[in-house]
């Protein structure tokens, strides 16, 4: 037999009010972040070439691209993927691709 008896416990909040407002912001939330969900650096382990995961990268060759780290199953997969040439949308550029361009495709 449930004898239990459920006692009514107002919510904290009162959200039927139209002015209500949120308590104040935590000392980190003062002001906005500049990197909100940009990390500081960037590691790929899938091979760009062969589209393989690398498990342990700790023998495998690599690139540093500003704050991006990529690493390769091997020193050939790697010199092919530098000797890529640019790929750029726009075949008509009224400029030369630079290196900053977008690689493959």
């Amino acid at each position: 037999m449930l004898t239990s008896t459920h006692s009514y416990i107002p919510p904290a909040i009162k959200f039927e009010f139209l002015n209500w407002v949120a308590s104040d912001p935590l000392q980190r939330d003062q002001s906005q972040s500049n990197r909100l969900h940009e990390p500081a650096h960037l590691i790929n382990t899938i091979d760009p070439m062969t589209g393989d995961d690398i498990e342990d990268v700790t023998s495998h060759p690599s690139l540093e691209d500003g704050n991006l780290t990529i690493y390769f199953e091997t020193e050939v997969t790697r010199k092919a993927y530098n000797d890529m040439p640019l790929n750029h949308p726009y075949l008509r550029l009224p400029f030369p691709a630079s290196e900053d361009d977008d690689r493959g495709g």
